[in-house]
């Protein structure tokens, strides 16, 4: 570990001690769009989404929290599956295109996990629209010691990187087991970001975020290889849990072959295709602002911004440059 780095988590860890469980839940997952009517079929149709709302968004506000410029128009479709949401947003001006070449290493990676019934029904439900395959051979069901869990990893019409994910009896958490209503697509179990350095973020989420360890593994070997499309993959594998019971978890992934792949660059933009954010309902939104102030995390939106709807939000990045809209009621809502 670089002396940077050793720094990093000495001072995150350091502010462990004082943290709370000041996330309460992710309230919804965000992801860039450049064709939100594409998005709409592809969801709706490859995926089971279900359309939740549609707004348009002209407001100075949402533009400081997001860190782009305030001309900007903002198209919003919020979808659901299950009890899970996700939002999209095509911004006009429109940023830069998903990065050509993109790897399951590189640190820009960011996909949530649908969980499915049967993978055998979702798989040829999906293809029921254009995707780009990451996994090669189709669903791969892994060894025993993981579970024999089956997943496959494909992209949208964008490049964004998604995974369907089949639990056995007895593995994952119990709510994918209670499902009798004959639904194939049930909700999203995760999202997965790419991590340089797993003891870093674990400090920023646990220490810094409140959030708790659910589970560590390391997966390696020929079904790995063909699920994330590399060679010679090893992968440590940490999955983190918010106060509620409900909503998506957060896993890192911690590439240790092939080695951790392209930083994400320093100057996306929100209103670049491949911008990902999680929108985590938190209990103390000034607070959890001065503790991260204080350990010199990177924000996007200048401190916390008032939104019209009764709602204080901020926007900040993780040890590496992921996004995240931390958000809680306005006092008195």
């Amino acid at each position: 570990m670089c002396a940077a780095i050793i720094l990093i988590v000495a001072a995150l860890v350091g502010a462990a001690g004082a943290a709370f469980a000041d996330v309460v839940e992710v309230e919804r997952i965000s992801l860039t769009v450049a064709d939100l009517a594409r998005t709409e079929r592809f969801y709706r149709d490859g995926l089971g989404f279900v359309i939740v709302g549609r707004r348009h968004v002209e407001d100075p506000a949402v533009a400081r929290l997001f860190g782009v410029a305030t001309a900007t128009t903002i198209e919003s479709l919020v979808m659901r599956l299950g009890s899970d949401e996700v939002e999209f947003l095509e911004y006009r001006p429109r940023g830069r295109l998903y990065p050509g070449g993109s790897r399951s290493s590189d640190l820009w990676f960011q996909h949530f996990a649908i969980v499915v019934s049967d993978m055998d029904a979702a798989y040829a439900q999906l293809h029921h629209v254009a995707l780009t395959p990451i996994s090669s051979g189709g669903p791969q069901t892994l060894p025993e010691q993981n579970g024999r869990v089956r997943a496959f990893k494909f992209r949208d019409p964008d490049g964004h990187p998604l995974e369907l994910l089949y639990f056995p009896p007895g593995q994952g958490r119990p709510l994918w087991h209670r499902s009798d209503d004959g639904r194939v697509f049930l909700g999203i179990d995760h999202s997965a970001i790419g991590v340089s350095n797993t003891a870093a973020s674990e400090a920023f989420y646990g220490g810094l975020l409140g959030m708790t360890i659910a589970y560590e593994v390391t997966n390696r070997g020929p079904t790995q290889d063909a699920l994330d499309g590399t060679k010679g993959t090893v992968v440590r594998i940490t999955g983190l849990r918010p106060g509620s019971p409900n909503g998506p978890g957060i896993e890192f992934l911690d590439y240790r072959a092939p080695s951790t792949g392209r930083p994400a660059p320093t100057d996306t933009a929100s209103n670049d295709v491949v911008h990902v954010h999680l929108v985590l309902r938190v209990d103390d939104l000034a607070r959890q602002v001065r503790r991260l102030e204080d350990n010199h995390v990177r924000f996007v939106s200048p401190g916390i911004v008032a939104l019209g709807d009764g709602i204080d939000a901020t926007m900040a990045r993780d040890p590496d440059g992921h996004v995240l809209l931390l958000e809680e009621p306005a006092h008195g809502q």
